[in-house]
């Protein structure tokens, strides 16, 4: 795609930016667009493309407030660039477009050495970073909870079978009327073992195997699992990429995290014309750090998006959200998103989240399988 900008209205563009110039801007992580003296886009990267979820086929020969609202900084530093032949940034904008929804970036505009006219116009998301850190924030996490599950196997639930046991025989010499306390502890002590047999699927070491794994059908199979119990009545929207090469994951284990996924985005829809919108898509790029494996780095480009139109997940909470115990439910336990977390960190992927009022998504990005 860096090789063919379609300026439908004067190719004399192509001329201003040498192929490899395009070649460099379109590696760059960040949303590049090239706008000509009529404030037209000429040229976008990929980084672009994903930002204004658009193909550069519309957005190019377009012009630039048709993506970005017409009060923008980005149209002031545009005429200062090309007034004053110099670089110009602004930190902190507010980008709140349908398509990009609200983000907070840096704008910086730069004159085309070749063509003060044109200026290339970079957006750089604050998030991109913050995202990072929440990576490595959930990872901590998943060793967090592994460690709390050792604690209580050994140091928690061998004790407690004494003390049940302990409170059956009090049981058959105390007064009827004390029978309520031992029957308490019993129960009590009954909720505490199941809550601990909950807390051994967080283990050291994942036990599964990594296979071959067509996420379509994993998607197609949790879907009808959603419409025919905890989804019922609710509109499930399918946007899917079947070009999609196979994950390299555990079925069953990428069938329990979407499971939790759509059922916490079914809880959070409204009672009236509620919608999830499930989407994969593929997008170059995308790597993730790797501690301890035979390379230092793994591909992650494959993208599983679940999306509802609830209201969107407290402010309070968001920082804290992969956490165990951490709910909004009142009978919840907290332990869901803490699994889910877990699950694809063993699959060396990527979970991270956007919420505002009406959109709510989880974003899943995992490694596909070897050819």
């Amino acid at each position: 795609m860096a090789n063919s900008i379609t300026n439908r209205q004067d190719k004399k563009h192509e001329k201003s930016l040498p192929i490899q110039a395009l070649s460099i801007l379109q590696a760059l992580p960040e949303a590049i667009l090239v706008i000509d003296a009529h404030n037209h886009i000429v040229y976008v990267n990929a980084s672009a493309e994903n930002l204004f979820q658009t193909g550069n086929s519309y957005m190019v020969g377009n012009p630039l407030d048709v993506f970005l609202p017409k009060d923008s900084p980005a149209f002031v530093l545009l005429n200062q660039c090309r007034s004053e032949h110099g670089c110009f940034s602004e930190h902190g904008v507010e980008l709140d477009t349908p398509r990009t929804g609200v983000r907070s970036i840096t704008l910086q505009a730069a004159p085309v050495l070749e063509d003060h006219d044109h200026v290339i116009l970079s957006l750089h998301e604050h998030s991109i970073a913050k995202k990072i850190g929440q990576q490595l924030s959930h990872r901590n996490v998943a060793r967090s909870v592994t460690a709390m599950a050792r604690i209580l196997a050994h140091e928690v639930k061998n004790p407690l079978s004494g003390i049940r046991g302990a409170a059956q025989l009090l049981e058959q010499t105390v007064a009827d009327e004390d029978r309520t306390l031992t029957r308490l502890i019993c129960d009590e002590t009954d909720r505490i073992v199941s809550l601990v047999d909950r807390m051994y699927i967080f283990s050291d070491k994942p036990t599964f195997q990594h296979d071959a794994v067509n996420i379509h059908q994993v998607l197609e199979h949790v879907r009808r699992i959603a419409e025919n119990g905890f989804a019922k009545g609710i509109k499930i929207t399918e946007n899917y990429d079947p070009s999609l090469p196979p994950v390299l994951g555990d079925r069953d284990q990428l069938i329990q995290v979407f499971l939790n996924l759509i059922k916490n985005a079914a809880e959070a829809c409204p009672k009236e014309m509620p919608e999830i919108v499930l989407s994969t898509s593929y997008q170059h790029g995308i790597r993730l750090a790797v501690p301890g494996g035979n390379k230092n780095t793994q591909h992650v480009p494959l993208i599983v998006q679940i999306q509802d139109n609830g209201p969107g997940i407290p402010k309070e909470l968001r920082q804290n959200l992969y956490d165990p115990f951490v709910t909004t439910k009142a009978t919840g336990s907290g332990l869901g998103l803490s699994l889910v977390s877990k699950i694809i960190d063993d699959h060396g992927g990527i979970l991270e989240f956007d919420s505002q009022a009406r959109k709510t998504i989880f974003r899943v990005m995992l490694p596909v399988a070897p050819i």
